[in-house]
């Protein structure tokens, strides 16, 4: 088979990685890809938004399955213009994407199809917007309405953040036109885990459950970024909470897509809140996670591309993963200023020393090739993946390969996985 991976950034490197090792695949194109990739794949000038030119190559090229990363081209349509031309491909249909890129359609979604989460309202007018926050109180969350690379999102501590925070949403200087409409919901407490599934509109395979480090800062500080670490499994996740995330989340989500006229195919991600046994659904996303998909794969022991495929297809029946008893954790190594103004073109040391450790694999997140050196080119760069019997000893490993890499102003957690080690 020959596979197109859709993407640029660390869930896209790590979606190569898994993929080429699959007997059944005999080329990877990566478009655009990245350094990383590079090594395994065939790297394509394309933008993963360049819905037209993608098509022109895998029609061109007889590609037989293609495999979207990021949630952009999945609310282009990517999927619907390759289907339309008969091409297999991996995501969600444009009108069901809209799960991610509106979470306004997502809250309302939930509400009529009783998959708990945060009580909420959604607003264009700043007037009523300053109504909702004065009776529900503070903390509160504001998230911009429409795709903000992960970062729409604010937990206001005062009334005067969430005032100004809503005007500059709404005004469009924060997020242009995501914000056009905000979400504003009230905030929840507990511990936030990721789970992710694949359906194809009807079946359900979970994944492995997994748990994502959002702030900058260590003990979660700071502003919300894409993501500064990950690591599966997550202990937060249960066997009980498991079961209530399949029964309460996962499967009105699915039945409710489809009632609506928008069957969900692909890979659909809750991000959770649990708390006393209980759990809230905070978002949905349309994609793997960033940095979820990296520790996620190292764990996963199934040949990935026959589930992708029988997905693509629309049949997922009888099919199961087998996963690694091992632990797997993913650390973000960030350029200076990230999430807010960050340099790019620094040179990266280190990358070769990292990779001779056993059981780990360096995703490459943004970076790019400048002669004969690697640079930095993103506010993520490196996605630093260790797996290892127990958590605390992924952790370890993956702070080890982590230690032996830097450039000018390189930044990352020190905490990522300590919440596992404490259950």
């Amino acid at each position: 088979m020959k596979i197109l991976v859709v993407g640029g950034g660390g869930r896209e490197h790590a979606l190569v990685w898994k993929i080429a090792q699959s007997p059944l695949v005999k080329k990877v194109y990566c478009a655009p890809g990245n350094p990383g990739t590079a090594g395994l794949a065939e790297n394509l000038p394309i933008r993963a938004d360049e819905v037209g030119k993608l098509l022109e190559f895998a029609w061109n090229e007889g590609i037989d399955l293609t495999v979207v990363g990021p949630e952009q081209p999945l609310s282009l349509g990517i999927v619907d213009t390759f289907e339309n031309h008969d091409l297999k491909i991996f995501g969600p249909h444009q009108q069901a994407a809209l799960i991610e890129g509106s979470k306004a359609f997502s809250k309302d979604l939930m509400r009529k199809y009783n998959v708990p989460t945060a009580a909420y309202g959604v607003f264009s007018d700043i007037g009523e917007a300053e109504a909702f926050i004065d009776r529900t109180g503070l903390p509160i969350v504001i998230k911009a309405d429409g795709l903000a690379a992960g970062k729409g999102v604010i937990i206001a501590q005062t009334r005067q953040e969430a005032v100004d925070t809503v005007t500059d949403m709404l005004s469009g200087n924060a997020f242009g036109s995501a914000g056009s409409r905000v979400v504003i919901e009230e905030f929840l407490t507990g511990e936030e885990a990721s789970f992710l599934a694949i359906t194809d509109g009807k079946n359900i395979i979970p994944l492995a459950s997994a748990q994502d480090h959002k702030a900058i800062f260590d003990g979660d500080q700071g502003p919300n970024t894409g993501g500064m670490g990950a690591y599966s499994p997550a202990p937060v996740v249960t066997r009980e909470i498991h079961e209530i995330a399949m029964r309460d989340v996962l499967r009105p989500t699915v039945d409710g897509m489809a009632a609506e006229g928008r069957p969900y195919r692909g890979v659909l991600y809750a991000g959770l809140m649990v708390k006393d046994g209980k759990v809230k659904t905070l978002e949905f996303n349309a994609r793997f996670g960033d940095p979820e998909c990296q520790p996620l794969l190292m764990r996963m022991k199934s040949d990935i591309v026959p589930l992708l495929l029988a997905a693509a297809s629309g049949d997922i029946s009888g099919m199961d993963i087998e996963w690694h008893d091992r632990a797997a954790v993913c650390v973000v190594m960030a350029a200076e200023g990230y999430p807010g103004e960050y340099r790019k073109g620094d040179a990266i040391s280190g990358l070769a020393d990292a990779a001779k450790l056993d059981d780990v694999y360096v995703f490459h997140a943004g970076t790019a090739q400048d002669g004969g050196r690697c640079v930095t080119n993103g506010g993520r760069v490196l996605g630093v993946t260790a797996m290892d019997d127990t958590v605390e000893q992924a952790i370890a490993r993956a702070y080890q390969a982590a230690s032996v890499i830097s450039w000018p102003g390189v930044q990352f957690r020190t905490d990522i996985g300590r919440k596992a080690i404490g259950r």
